[in-house]
């Protein structure tokens, strides 16, 4: 894996799940949004969202849950009741900021393509004080189409101007994964709590799996 890092000219990184532990946050926020419509949580919601923009997110619920709301009035309630958890709650993965201090020694450009809000994203950076580290920061909701679809991905090579072949993804969760390699790129996956029962096939369709970062500054 080393080796394949002295190839790459670029890292771009998932951000939720993959850089930050934050996964856990949603499930509170399904609950306690759904829950001012008189609904609960339907199972194996979050599978069925997962790797969806923040965009196609709020689309599903409002069809799927007959939310009275505008699609931008549901990101933006989203966004209000996430963003002090993810200025003041949310923590760095092990291991993460000593490999984007390795990458950013190394000259590699540095990059987030995220299923997440612009804003949530940007303001947990900021707060975790890595915001300086990275040259792009694009979402899903810039190209249209959430993971697996490999848009995003290639979004963020073209802004970083780096051909995929020579970009390198750190991803969380399958359709990342699956995303990172329909984009043509190398894809090492990360462990977490979250999709920890998905390891095995995390291990699987990844050219890489990694339970940290320390693992690759060691």
């Amino acid at each position: 894996m080393i080796n394949r890092l002295n190839e790459i000219e670029a890292v771009i990184f998932d951000f939720d799940g993959t850089l930050v532990d934050s996964m856990g946050i949603w499930g509170e926020i399904d609950v306690e949004y759904l829950g001012k419509y008189g609904l609960q949580v339907p199972n194996g919601l979050q599978e069925k969202i997962e790797g969806m923009s923040f965009t196609e997110t709020a689309e599903y619920f409002k069809q799927n849950f007959a939310i009275p709301d505008s699609i931008e009035e549901i990101k933006e309630q989203w966004n209000k009741m996430a963003g002090f958890k993810y200025t003041h709650e949310i923590a760095l993965k092990k291991g993460a900021r000593e490999f984007l201090d390795f990458c950013y020694q190394k000259g590699l450009k540095i990059g987030i393509a995220s299923s997440n809000s612009m804003d949530l994203v940007v303001s947990a950076m900021k707060a975790l004080d890595i915001y300086h580290y990275f040259d792009i920061v694009c979402t899903s909701c810039d190209v249209g189409k959430g993971k697996p679809a490999p848009d995003v991905y290639l979004k963020a090579a073209d802004d970083l101007q780096v051909a995929p072949s020579h970009c390198m993804v750190f991803e969380d969760i399958i359709p990342g994964i699956q995303a990172g390699k329909a984009a043509g790129m190398t894809v090492c996956a990360i462990e977490d709590t979250y999709s920890s029962k998905q390891k095995e096939q995390k291990k699987e369709l990844a050219d890489y799996f990694i339970e940290d970062y320390l693992e690759l500054v060691a």
